[in-house]
Formats: structure tokens, sequence, C-alpha cells
């Protein structure tokens, strides 16, 4: 395994410079640029504090399990809310990834929990049926093919005030449900 490769690719896929490694792991560009090009070896401790700053365990380092790309409807976990038909997590182990997709099903008359401010963005698109979004003090209409996209920083919640069923593919970034 050329571990100075590794590094340079989770600094990449974290949106990390050199530099903004070497700062969270306190050591030096110079340092951290001669270990991706194999040039130095590493102590312990430095390696410790890079996995560190890149919010990884040393398990997931040297793991050879690949990350699934496809995942079935046996992925799935369903989450029981109040007042939702269905709230299934379409990927499993999002807490650890970047944004977290829900399918949810809202019968005639039921409503999500209300989702408290949060920093983060929110995408929703309606499959079937309509649901009225409520953001803040206001409300928004959103049909069947239309989607929604807003900051999280008011409380907001998904209703469905009509007589057929809305489905709703849901996504928050970063995790939230």
């Amino acid at each position: 395994m050329d571990i100075g490769a590794k590094i340079r690719d989770l600094r990449l896929a974290s949106d990390l410079t050199q530099e903004e490694l070497a700062e969270r792991a306190d050591l030096t560009k110079g340092f951290i640029s001669q270990l991706e090009r194999d040039r130095t070896s590493i102590s312990l401790d430095s390696f410790l504090d890079i996995l560190a700053a890149l919010n990884i365990s040393i398990t997931e380092f040297f793991s050879t399990q690949t990350t699934p790309i496809v995942f079935t409807k046996d992925d799935r976990s369903d989450i029981e809310e109040k007042g939702v038909k269905s709230f299934s997590l379409l990927i499993p182990g999002a807490t650890n990834r970047r944004m977290e997709p829900a399918l949810v099903t809202l019968k005639q008359g039921e409503c999500t929990p209300t989702v408290n401010p949060f920093q983060g963005e929110e995408f929703g698109f309606v499959l079937q049926g309509r649901i009225a979004l409520h953001l803040g003090n206001s409300s928004y209409k959103v049909r069947q093919g239309e989607c929604f996209y807003f900051e999280a920083e008011k409380e907001h919640y998904l209703e469905n005030k009509w007589r057929r069923a809305a489905v709703i593919l849901w996504i928050t970034s970063p995790p939230y449900f």
C-alpha cells in the first residue's frame, strides 16, 4: 500500500490543500508534500495526527473493503416517525457521508416532524402527489416533478394536504435524519 498516495487521495476527497492538512495535523506543508510523493517516511504519531485531521480511523485507512456504489431495497433502514406513512434512509451509514438521502411517503393529512434549523442544505424532489413545504413563516406548494432546495436555517417540515399519497426523495447535507 502506498500510504502517501492514499493520504493524498483522502486529502483531495476532503477538499483540503497540503497546507490546510499540515496545519490541522500540526506538521509542515513540505512534510505533507514529501510524504504524498513517497519521499519520506512517517512516524506513528504523525500518521495518527494526519488521520485525525482527515477524520478517518486507522482501521478505515487500512481497510481493503471498497465502498459500495449500488444499494438495494434491502440496504434501506426504515425510521418510525409519527405522522408519516413511510420514512426510509436509502444509504446505510449515511452519518459518515456528506449527504443523507431518504424516501418519504405521506398520506393525506400527514406531516413530517419539524426539523430544527441546522447548518446545511436540503433538497427534495416530489416523485408522486404534492406537498406543502413549510419553511419558517412561509409555505410553498411543490407538485409532482418539482423540487425544492434551501439552506436549513429555519424550522421546516413537509405536509400532505391532498387526497393522493405523496412520495418525496429528500436529501440533507450534512446528514440530519
